[in-house]
């Protein structure tokens, strides 16, 4: 694929939508108001509408290597406070996926640059659960579990906000971690026990 063909692809793309809903981009240009925000991985392979079956408008989107929820990233930050406190969203979805490449990238033994500090967020999360990860002898499932822990901390990091904070006491948002079977094309809850989680550092990170 070239550029042209994306211009191309683009043209097909609005004669399709106009010829469903002639009314479609006026529609679409008056705001929006998404139920979800959505944090996931940049991979090529993996993206929130297709995943979801959904449509422009229905989520707010972010991606970045590996879907991390890092408190002093400005993007994430900025992204997740305008999608609670302004969009008023009605959950946080972190979706990780089976064979992520900053997930094994994170776990290798060189020096990666400017990457060594945003992969060194995997490693801890790596070394908080490393008993459990390190009693998995295949590396290949060793990998994938570590992606499911990443989205759990990823999630436990959303929890750690006060813009998340307020929003459950006063309107009851809620937080999903999910995981794609880049394999198989299932997106998977990992059902996530965060009550049980937050029960010994919530007061640590009560902030609202």
């Amino acid at each position: 694929m070239n550029v042209a063909d994306v211009f191309n692809n683009n043209e097909k793309w609005i004669a399709e939508k106009l010829s469903i809903d002639p009314n479609y981009f006026t529609e679409l240009s008056k705001g929006q108001s998404p139920e979800f925000l959505y944090i996931g991985c940049s991979d090529s392979r993996v993206t929130a509408e297709d995943l979801m079956g959904i449509q422009p408008g229905q989520a707010f989107v972010h991606r970045n290597v590996a879907n991390l929820v890092n408190n002093v990233d400005l993007n994430v930050m900025t992204v997740l406070n305008y999608a609670v406190r302004h969009l008023k969203v009605s959950h946080i979805v972190v979706c990780g996926h089976y064979n992520c490449g900053g997930v094994k990238a994170a776990m290798q033994p060189a020096d990666m640059g400017i990457l060594n500090p945003w992969l060194r967020n995997i490693r801890d999360v790596y070394r908080i659960h490393k008993e459990e990860l390190n009693a998995i002898e295949d590396e290949g499932a060793r990998y994938n579990r570590l992606v499911e822990l990443n989205v759990q901390e990823q999630c436990v990091n959303l929890l750690k906000t006060a813009a998340v904070q307020q929003a459950i006491t006063e309107r009851g948002i809620t937080v999903h971690g999910w995981v794609f079977d880049i394999h198989t094309g299932k997106l998977i809850d990992l059902k996530i026990d965060f009550e049980s989680i937050l029960k010994d550092i919530k007061e640590i990170y009560n902030l609202y």
